[in-house]
């Protein structure tokens, strides 16, 4: 089967992370005011820098016209799509109940995030059936995650888009800083949602290509 005919979800997820970036940059507006939040700024510097690593990276990973790459890719989309309805119901939820005291869905959560590691995992085991080695199935995995992490990562900014206000102004940063970022409910909602996102971006691949990395070693163990 050609490239061409094979699933990788280039265009769109490259679209899609570009949307985020947007989303992001009208959430921060005005820009010079990030450098007041915690880690001068680096709470929103970083799914800022995630979002264009995201760009490069598909591009030039969705673009191998190799045919096990590709149907690695394949695999890895198709359930990157499923892992990511599974992280986007995790936001959901965590959002819900965030400040209700009758009910604690923290473990059915975690049984979600485990979920759509489960799923990077059995894309790393087609992309290693597919591609025929575990360093394949790791990539299957990891594009998986990008999949998921970027779908999670919309539902956090979209969210945190709709319900925060502008970024505060001030001229003085230290109070920027004491006020705001530490006794404000609203700027705490905004970091927290940013540190999210960061995770989604960041971590979620990592755990993805370990999980298919795993789920490949098995296929080839049960070869030899």
């Amino acid at each position: 089967m050609g490239s061409g005919a094979q699933l990788n979800l280039r265009i769109p997820l490259i679209l899609l992370a570009a949307i985020n970036l947007a989303i992001l940059g009208m959430r921060l507006w005005p820009w010079q005011e990030v450098l007041n939040l915690p880690g001068n700024g680096s709470t929103a510097i970083d799914p800022a820098v995630c979002l264009l690593a995201y760009i490069g990276l598909i591009f030039f990973i969705g673009g191998n016209g190799q045919e096990p790459i590709q149907k690695a890719l394949s695999a890895g989309a198709i359930l990157g799509l499923l892992a990511g309805v599974i992280l986007v119901a995790q936001v959901l939820l965590k959002t819900r109940f965030a400040a209700a005291d009758s009910f604690h869905p923290g473990l059915v959560r975690a049984g979600l995030l485990a979920a759509a590691g489960a799923v990077a995992g059995v894309a790393g085991l087609r992309g290693a059936k597919a591609g025929g080695n575990a360093g394949i199935g790791m990539l299957s995995g990891l594009w998986c995650a990008m999949v998921a992490g970027l779908m999670a990562c919309s539902a956090v900014l979209v969210q945190m888009y709709l319900q925060g206000p502008p970024m505060p102004e001030t001229q003085d940063p230290w109070r920027q800083y004491e006020g705001l970022a530490i006794g404000n409910p609203a700027t705490q909602a905004l970091v927290n949602s940013l540190n999210s996102a960061t995770w989604f971006l960041l971590i979620g691949p990592i755990a993805g290509a370990v999980m298919g990395l795993i789920f490949a070693l098995f296929v080839q163990a049960k070869k030899d």
